[in-house]
């Protein structure tokens, strides 16, 4: 009994230790947003400052929309190999019907193969440039529009983003080009993603 006893406390050890060990996978597909200091490899930093494991994979090309990726065809190949349990997509700022559109239609094709392949499809809501500030709400309505139209997290980054613009005047979570992200920016949306995810 006590050899017994002792083999089964050794084996819950192991599977405990399997479980501590096995990693969160994260798949990013998107653009110049996303790639921009290097967004997922700050996903996985700021996953570990809490004691999470991720590990993430970057599909991302200047200029491209969700459409452009499915295009390609690789998004397809990378979410069919069925090692994600995320996939966060991201597009332009897509306040406009041309880009609401995309956000929509993208979105639901790539939740049907989100759900056939075992993964959960996010979507990074974005911000526009300081040129187009005024088109900052549309970002926010379609991106929590298209999230819920295809049962899909939201990323509410941008929404946050200007909720600290409007109270602080503090526009430094923009790069000098006044669209993409400073390194600032880029953390904020890490911490975002990781608290989404995670419910931290």
């Amino acid at each position: 009994m006590k050899h017994f006893l002792t083999a089964f406390l050794l084996l819950m050890v192991c599977f405990s230790g399997v479980a501590q060990s096995k990693s969160t996978n994260i798949l990013f597909v998107g653009n110049s947003l996303t790639y921009t200091n290097d967004l997922p490899d700050m996903v996985e930093k700021e996953a570990k400052r809490r004691g999470i494991k991720v590990k993430t994979t970057m599909l991302a090309f200047p200029n491209y929309a969700l459409v452009d990726h499915l295009d390609d065809g690789e998004v397809q190949k990378r979410i069919r190999s069925g090692k994600y349990d995320y996939v966060i997509v991201q597009q332009g700022p897509s306040s406009q019907e041309e880009g609401r559109e995309m956000l929509f239609d993208a979105g639901k094709t790539l939740q049907k193969l989100c759900e056939q392949n075992q993964s959960r499809l996010v979507f990074f809501m974005v911000w526009p440039s300081r040129t187009y500030y005024h088109t900052f709400d549309g970002v926010i309505k379609n991106h929590k529009e298209a999230a819920e139209e295809n049962g899909a997290i939201l990323c509410p980054v941008g929404e946050i983003w200007k909720a600290n613009f409007d109270k602080t005047g503090d526009f430094s979570l923009y790069g000098l080009d006044g669209f993409h992200p400073s390194p600032k920016g880029s953390r904020l949306a890490a911490e975002v993603i990781v608290k989404t995810l995670f419910n931290e």
